[in-house]
């Protein structure tokens, strides 16, 4: 995501910078049309589409950066707490499409905080904390760990 994050120009509308993502993603012109509604559907943000990015939330921003970053056929995707932003129903469609991404063969590196998040579309945790790896391991196992750890003085 941070490929695309670089694309973007905040003073072109949210419609262009959907095309500068996809270009930027090493997608055509024709596959960006091909794209299109369903980036701007997913985002949920069409009533603004039309606006320059400037003027969005920084919710708005991050969710129509997540739609662009996952329209395409990823090997490997790094997600840092992208999920964290927008409402009950924009996570939810941003956490079936990282595990479809897992699902197709690809890697998805979820960076978060929210347990239920990590629970929901991860197979395997690695639990970091301050620049050193604590554990590493199957999702259930690490997470109760960690819970476990902030829960005791």
């Amino acid at each position: 995501m941070l490929g695309v994050g670089a694309a973007l120009i905040k003073d072109l509308s949210g419609e262009r910078n959907v095309i500068l993502g996809g270009l930027a993603l090493g997608l055509s012109r024709a596959e960006i049309e091909a794209k299109y509604e369903e980036i701007v559907d997913f985002s949920g943000i069409r009533d603004f589409i039309d606006l320059p990015m400037r003027t969005y939330s920084s919710g708005m921003t991050a969710r129509l950066k997540f739609a662009i970053a996952t329209a395409r056929d990823h090997e490997i995707l790094i997600v840092d707490e992208a999920l964290a932003v927008g409402d009950q129903a924009f996570r939810e469609r941003s956490e079936a499409r990282i595990r479809s991404i897992r699902d197709d063969a690809g890697t998805v590196f979820l960076v978060s905080h929210s347990m239920r998040s990590i629970r929901d579309t991860c197979n395997r945790v690695l639990w970091i904390d301050r620049g050193v790896l604590v554990m590493d391991g199957p999702t259930d196992e690490v997470v109760d760990a960690y819970e476990q750890s902030r829960s005791t003085p």
